[in-house]
């Protein structure tokens, strides 16, 4: 099953289409009907299958079906085929997130055979991996369901802890746009760049503030907020002054932490200390802000039942914290308490000779052998 997922190259900029089709045609094949929702283009689409009784709740299984681009990675294999070696599997989608996705598939056969008592739900999603952005309309067609899923699991790697809690994440982008002349001339210029740079620089010294400062929160790693600026783009050539720039920067913080107070003050330092001496020289000088994407922290209780719940499933007493963001708490945010537990490591995710070792699929294997003795009859 995991060899068979791997195999879709659903990079974020592809197309999912072929994977989402490859899954209903099994989840057909087991009685199991399903339910897509498309991107505007209609060329991605989320998944939503519900096997077992309709009338209930349940327990839903989410994983989303993009993958990050291999582009420019230095890949001792072929990333869209798996290669075993070493007690790993080695491929893109791996570690984040099919092998989640294909232990589910793989025990699907089990528990209609077995009969669930207590329904169990497929939500795939498209689009994660650039902003959590298909899951949204998923979502939204859940909300609209009579019954909808009592909790949901969300199977990102998590060396299969059960994560409770997560950071938000905010990003932005900022186009300044100045005057431009020839550099002889550059005085009577408004330089795009070099004012960009001065944003940049005062977003870095609150970096450095939150570092230094807080507010911190234990368990998560770094146990503050984290920001940075990850693009930059401006000028054609050095003779030129140039009269624009563009640049990115993105805001990881914890839950309850005040974000938006940071990009308030961002936004402060460009519009009162940065802007006037721009228009002094060029009146139509501007710096525009626009956000770019988003998601929300995630806070599920260590004694709300789907942490009780998963912690059995997945044989441990321990929750955990994770930096890095997923769908849960969008999921949580949509009235379905979430909890994040998958096979593999985020240190793995993204990387060139991504894998996932046979070790944590045990576990997950362990963990849906463990959901099948809740959910079923026998």
């Amino acid at each position: 099953m995991i060899k068979s997922l791997i195999a879709f190259d659903t990079t974020s900029r592809e197309s999912n289409l072929a994977l989402i089709d490859w899954v209903r045609n099994y989840l057909n094949g087991l009685g199991i009907q399903s339910q897509l929702t498309f991107d505007d283009d209609e060329r991605k689409a989320n998944l939503y299958a519900t096997a077992g009784p309709e009338d209930r709740g349940g327990v839903m299984l989410s994983g989303h079906t993009d993958v990050v681009p291999v582009d420019g990675q230095d890949w001792d294999t072929n990333p869209f085929a798996v290669t075993e070696r070493d007690g790993r599997l080695y491929g893109r989608g791996t570690c984040d997130m099919k092998s989640f996705i294909a232990v589910a598939l793989a025990h699907l056969p089990d528990f209609v055979e077995r009969g669930l008592a207590i329904p169990l739900h497929l939500a795939l999603s498209y689009d994660e991996e650039i902003g959590c952005v298909g899951v949204r309309r998923l979502i939204d067609q859940v909300r609209g369901f009579d019954v909808r899923p009592e909790m949901c699991v969300v199977g990102e790697p998590s060396d299969m802890k059960v994560v409770v809690a997560h950071k938000g994440k905010r990003s932005f982008a900022c186009d300044v746009t100045g005057m431009a002349a020839h550099s002889s001339l550059a005085p009577s210029a408004v330089n795009a760049v070099e004012f960009a740079a001065e944003i940049v620089s005062f977003i870095r010294r609150k970096a450095k503030s939150l570092q230094s400062d807080g507010p911190f929160e234990e368990g998560f790693d770094p146990p503050h907020a984290t920001v940075h600026t990850g693009l930059i783009q401006g000028g054609t050539q050095l003779n030129i002054v140039p009269d624009h720039c563009s640049f990115q920067f993105e805001i990881r913080y914890l839950p309850f932490d005040d974000h938006v107070g940071f990009i308030d003050d961002v936004r402060h330092f460009a519009e009162n200390e940065i802007l006037p001496e721009m228009r002094e020289r060029f009146e139509a000088s501007d710096i525009v802000f626009r956000e770019m994407s988003g998601f929300p922290s995630l806070t599920t209780p260590d004694d709300a039942e789907v942490s009780q719940m998963c912690r059995h499933l997945a044989a441990s007493n321990e929750t955990a914290k994770v930096s890095f963001g997923t769908e849960a708490g969008l999921f949580s945010a949509g009235g379905i308490p979430t909890v994040v537990c998958g096979p593999g490591s985020v240190e793995q995710a993204h990387k060139p000779n991504e894998f996932v070792s046979l070790e944590q699929l045990a576990k997950c294997d362990a963990f849906m052998k463990r959901l099948k003795e809740k959910l079923c009859h026998n």
